[in-house]
């Protein structure tokens, strides 16, 4: 039997698997996308143009990165509210390599490497100390970015080698980015991650319940612990894609990017209390708010707009739950 206890559903859902699919949270998430692609080309008259298709997935794919790590942690009922200011912490530490002599093989491991380290030292509050994780990752969101600050204050990093920025803005066929390649590769193993292995099973098991999986002989700590060095990993990745893409370093970087990643983590059908969630919806939410931004930015619409937009989406996504459950009850 196939189990699709993890993936988000419509109301309604029928227990025949074609219709479950049919009427499941992917699907309407499809039809949302090709709904925002079509107004998309009606509204500029660029949109469809294979390079301007090229450059919406720069919008995304640096952000959906981290969000593929984000909804397991979130899945197994934890969340991490650092992983901007990893980013910019990360993308110091690389210019400051940089003012040493460091090529790009050693700029690339630096900044995953700062990323892993930031993601082991939350990791380690939270399972070790047992703190609560968005008490923990608000402290280190403040605490990277600061580090960050006093290493560059209201200066820059710049001169990043051609060999380094071809990883933000290089192409590995036609208009086909580096970035959109490496972000199909990220999801299929995340996908296999999750819904393929026995690690995969038991984050469901941690996030719908705990103490029964601590019972039944999972090491609850070390895969949280685990979880929480591979968002770090890719916020690394997502520093050094982003730095290579500016071409510099400014301790700014990447300011409310963790708001978008948990975005499109719960717009994806990630349960927000943890136990469900499917990384094809992670996906296809990453995909929409890139061609929602991408739009916007078409029509000129000022910036402010899209982050009154992605606040909004996150409430709506999480109420709507909510909503629904207490709409059956009276009914």
């Amino acid at each position: 039997m196939t189990d699709t206890s993890s993936y988000r559903t419509l109301p309604d859902r029928l227990d025949n698997p074609l219709k479950s699919a049919v009427l499941s949270w992917e699907s309407l998430l499809v039809l949302v996308a090709v709904a925002i692609f079509i107004v998309n080309s009606f509204a500029s008259p660029y949109f469809l143009n294979a390079w301007s298709l090229s450059d919406l997935t720069f919008n995304f794919t640096e952000k959906a990165l981290i969000a593929l790590a984000m909804a397991l942690l979130i899945i197994s009922g934890e969340i991490d509210l650092s992983v901007a200011a990893i980013i910019s912490l990360a993308s110091t530490l690389m210019g400051l390599a940089l003012q040493y002599g460091a090529d790009t093989p050693v700029l690339v491991a630096v900044g995953l490497g700062a990323g892993i380290a930031c993601g082991a030292f939350n990791g380690f509050l939270v399972t070790r100390l047992k703190l609560p994780s968005i008490v923990v990752t608000i402290g280190t969101m403040s605490l990277f970015r600061g580090i960050s600050f006093i290493i560059l204050g209201d200066q820059s990093f710049k001169g990043y080698p051609a060999s380094f920025a071809w990883l933000g803005q290089g192409y590995v066929g036609w208009v086909i980015s580096f970035e959109l390649v490496l972000f199909a590769v990220c999801a299929i193993i995340y996908w296999v991650l999750l819904h393929r292995t026995n690690f995969g099973r038991r984050v469901f098991a941690i996030g719908n319940n705990d103490v029964a999986a601590r019972f039944s002989g999972v090491r609850v700590d070390k895969i949280k612990f685990i979880l929480f060095c591979l968002t770090g990993l890719m916020s690394g990745m997502a520093a050094v894609l982003l730095t290579a893409r500016l071409g510099s370093t400014r301790p700014s970087i990447a300011e409310g990017w963790e708001l978008e990643a948990i975005t499109m983590v719960v717009l994806g059908g990630v349960s927000i209390l943890g136990g469900a969630g499917s990384i094809i919806g992670v996906v296809l939410a990453a995909l929409i708010m890139g061609l929602v931004t991408f739009g916007l930015g078409l029509l000129n619409v000022p910036g402010i707009v899209m982050s009154i937009f992605t606040g909004s989406l996150l409430i709506v996504v999480i109420a709507l739950p909510i909503l629904f459950r207490m709409w059956r009850q009276r009914a």
